[in-house]
């Protein structure tokens, strides 16, 4: 049954391509994250680890929230491991094994294109789409983000 919610199906479903790339770029981020969290070494090891494992609890939280807000404008979320490759706007790095800084580094650039990328989304969403709802549910997920690159950035500097 399609939502009757004050938007039009063609905005439903341009939101929610919008959010398929969303969900991507977070599935990618968990999965870096994650690769990060198994392969720390060195004298910061337990608080990095630590730091990590927080991290990506917060994008798996993230992830679900973003395929079920899919869901709720009545389109199929995507789920598959092709897909999210497909969708994603960020990179993989397959069988390198950064330094702990070069790590730190690279989760916060992605982290900042998220949040780049986010801006323009939830201004998308309000102005063109007319979809307040996913505006302001993209704009608490910026901030979720913001908050994680603003403490990548603290290890760097």
């Amino acid at each position: 049954m399609k939502p009757n919610i004050g938007i039009s199906d063609n905005n439903l479903k341009s939101t929610a391509s919008l959010l398929s790339t969303i969900l991507a770029d977070e599935m990618t981020l968990y999965i870096k994250t994650r690769k990060a969290h198994w392969n720390v070494t060195g004298e910061s090891f337990m608080e990095l680890h630590k730091l990590y494992e927080h991290q990506y609890k917060q994008l798996e939280e993230s992830i679900d929230e973003v395929a079920e807000r899919i869901g709720k404008l009545g389109q199929k979320t995507i789920g598959t491991m092709d897909e999210f490759i497909e969708h994603s706007s960020l990179k993989e790095s397959p069988g390198k094994y950064l330094s702990t800084k070069e790590t730190l580094q690279e989760l916060l650039d992605d982290h900042e294109t998220v949040i780049i990328q986010l801006r323009k989304d939830v201004e998308a969403c309000a102005d063109k789409n007319k979809d307040v709802g996913t505006a302001d549910f993209l704009t608490g997920l910026m901030e979720a983000h913001e908050t994680i690159a603003w403490i990548l950035r603290r290890y760097l500097n």
